[in-house]
């Protein structure tokens, strides 16, 4: 299969300087402005505004970063659930808003899950449990708007997990999304599976992608190629992948520096 174009995810305040390489070919977009507490929480109208002015012309697909600071989406209390179905509830509101049609979502599942499931029998069945009474009243609201939730892998080892959770909750707006970096820094600290390995146990279910690279150490958010996640058989997996993933470029700085690096990326003939 061939590839979709890279897109970026980033804040709104970031389109002007990459508005034609984005908006000229249809590039998505995954606005990241709404994941702090006391942004979604607060009087999002204005931002909403800003976004929207700054999208003005946008062809491409377009996704919005859900809130996540301290979003436990297997939170054992149930109050504390409340609260955070109200936060994504309230990310829900931005995305129709904006017109999004994914929402990025965080993974609950932890390298301490993965060391303890044999010494708690009924741990990963709690956290499968508490997930999904999280999300149900959240999925149905998101597939009345017209947008799937991604569930995105941050500090998972067994890429098996976020899969299984979204196979077993078998809702339509729930699918999975790998970042590139989250799993080299788990395959590089923790001794998880390489990247390609959780793209190929997503098989089916992979909706999203954030394209980043790191070396294996911490969360970098560096260009492609300028760590060392293993980039040709990443993007061959990709390639693979049926239905093909949205793929998002999620660079922390220097994002001018991106048209040049999808230039390389395209050189190589990994991606467009």
């Amino acid at each position: 299969m061939t590839l979709p174009l890279l897109g970026v995810a980033l804040t709104h305040k970031d389109i002007a300087p990459l508005r034609d390489w984005i908006f000229d070919a249809g590039r998505a977009i995954e606005i990241q402005d709404f994941v702090m507490p006391e942004v979604i929480a607060g009087d999002t109208a204005p931002l909403i505004a800003a976004c929207r002015a700054a999208l003005d012309g946008h062809q491409g697909p377009l996704g919005l970063h859900g809130p996540f600071f301290g979003l436990d989406l297997s939170n054992p209390d149930r109050d504390i659930r409340a609260v955070i179905r109200t936060r994504l509830m309230q990310g829900l509101d931005v995305a129709q808003a904006l017109g999004a049609d994914q929402m990025v979502v965080h993974s609950p599942f932890t390298y301490w899950h993965v060391l303890n499931y044999a010494n708690y029998s009924t741990l990963r069945e709690t956290l499968f449990e508490a997930a999904a009474d999280c999300l149900a009243p959240v999925l149905e609201r998101a597939a009345d708007t017209g947008c799937t939730l991604v569930l995105e892998n941050i500090d998972d080892t067994d890429p098996r997990d976020r899969v299984d959770l979204v196979a077993r909750i078998g809702h339509p707006a729930l699918r999975v999304s790998i970042d590139t970096g989250h799993a080299q820094l788990a395959h590089g600290r923790y001794g998880a599976p390489p990247v390609v390995d959780f793209i190929d146990a997503a098989a089916g279910y992979l909706a999203h992608v954030h394209v980043q690279d790191a070396d294996g150490y911490a969360d970098r958010h560096w260009a492609p190629g300028e760590g060392n996640v293993p980039w040709a058989p990443v993007f061959a997996a990709l390639a693979a992948s049926d239905p093909a993933p949205r793929l998002l470029l999620e660079v922390r700085n220097r994002l001018e520096r991106l048209p040049a690096c999808v230039a390389a990326l395209e050189a190589r003939g990994f991606a467009r």
